[in-house]
């Protein structure tokens, strides 16, 4: 599985963004798949994540509340919506793909599959 992820930008502080994941292969639709992100020297942290129908959702502490995910199984896409964007949401952003969560979560770093990330600058 390869992925695109884009959709990041520059955006005021309380403004949105949408972040788009398109997937390549036909087994798209049987993966978790997972946003995380990474700012500037931080470690890589958990976002977001959809099981595979996209009936179950999973979000860190941090954006709950603020972020949706959401995914589009005949468009090969995992979504993004990022609301009332703070400074401190600013970091890279990955998409990333998993045949299935552990028994502990999907908010662990075993991804099997990861996008080339895309950067999001929030302006206070």
């Amino acid at each position: 599985v390869q992925l695109q992820a884009s959709g990041g930008g520059l955006v005021q502080a309380g403004g949105s963004l949408r972040l788009s994941c398109a997937a390549s292969g036909r087994t798209f639709s049987s993966y978790v798949m997972g946003w995380f992100r990474q700012a500037p020297g931080k470690e890589r942290e958990f976002v977001a994540a959809i099981n595979w129908s996209g009936g179950s959702t999973y979000y860190s502490g941090s954006v709950k509340g603020r972020f949706t995910i959401s995914r589009d199984n005949a468009k090969n896409t995992v979504y993004l919506q990022m609301n009332s964007l703070k400074p401190e949401d600013t970091a890279v952003y990955y998409c990333a793909a998993r045949s299935y969560c552990s028994a502990y979560g999907c908010d662990d770093a075993e991804y099997d599959y990861w996008g080339q990330g895309t950067q999001v600058t929030v302006s206070s």
